[in-house]
């Protein structure tokens, strides 16, 4: 199963990197500032680097400085690498990991010409990367998508450098899905039905050997998603030739926007699930 759901994952998000959606889209653009991009932060990037996939904005409270390296989780189109760039300046490292090659392919686009920013393809459960190496870790709307997150928290601790920390943005539950949603593999890829309860999260992270693990509803609107139109969730639409998006459609199928379409307007996502910051350290 888990398999499985990776293999739709990495399908429907490489439809959504080709999708040509960006900040140039109203709609996009009002999803990331509904999750706390700033204007300038948005124009201080490429366009294509922000697709309305954000649950909020990790940069915002992982107080990076210059010299450190960062790894961001399921890097997408690159929003969150290029912005902790910025923070860490030309001695630090950003490092963005994603399992989709048309998202990488997107990414290294994207950062042309930012020689501090490095992108890696990889699962975040396996990463590419050296024990105790990096000082921060990021991720946005990401690590829900994860079918073993348990495998994902132990990675994030395992190559963290001793005192460093996780600033993570990510949808977390208030309390369980009705079994319709949460056993909805559409529902999944648009990060509702794989979200787990806020204190199974902390538990997780502590499990794996993390102190100070705070976890904080960001009281965001999901429904900001709707901004973008035919959007459900985090599943952004297909795009037509025009570059407008294709009404009906999520992710290049009907099917897809329809199913999902029908749960999130039978159930309030915000009743159920809410964008979180979750911050943790590794033991020094």
């Amino acid at each position: 199963m888990n398999e499985n759901i990776k293999a739709v994952v990495q399908d429907k998000y490489g439809q959504v990197a080709a999708s040509g959606l960006s900040t140039d889209n109203a709609g996009v653009k009002a999803v990331a500032q509904a999750f706390g991009y700033s204007e300038d932060q948005l124009k201080s990037i490429p366009a294509t680097a922000n697709m309305g996939l954000s649950c909020g904005n990790p940069t915002a409270f992982a107080s990076l400085k210059p010299g450190e390296s960062v790894v961001d989780l399921g890097c997408g189109g690159g929003i969150d690498v290029l912005l902790a760039a910025q923070k860490v300046g030309p001695t630090g490292k950003s490092i963005g990991i994603d399992m989709t090659p048309k998202m990488i392919d997107l990414a290294r686009k994207n950062a042309a010409g930012v020689p501090n920013a490095e992108f890696h393809l990889a699962t975040i459960d396996r990463l590419p990367l050296q024990d105790n190496s990096v000082d921060c870790i990021i991720s946005n709307c990401v690590i829900n998508l994860a079918p073993d997150k348990p495998a994902v928290f132990r990675e994030i601790f395992r190559v963290l450098k001793p005192g460093g920390r996780l600033a993570i943005s990510d949808i977390a539950l208030k309390k369980p899905l009705p079994p319709e949603l949460a056993d909805d593999l559409l529902a999944y890829v648009g990060c509702v039905a794989g979200a787990i309860l806020m204190d199974d999260y902390k538990n997780g992270l502590t499990a794996a050997g993390f102190l100070h693990v705070h976890i904080a509803d960001s009281g965001a609107d999901l429904n900001a998603y709707s901004n973008v139109e035919g959007q459900s969730a985090c599943c952004s639409p297909a795009m037509s030739s025009t570059g407008l998006p294709i009404l009906g459609t999520t992710c290049g199928s009907s099917d897809v926007h329809r199913g999902l379409t029908q749960l999130l307007q039978q159930y309030d996502v915000n009743d159920y699930a809410a964008s979180v910051k979750v911050y943790a350290l590794k033991p020094a």
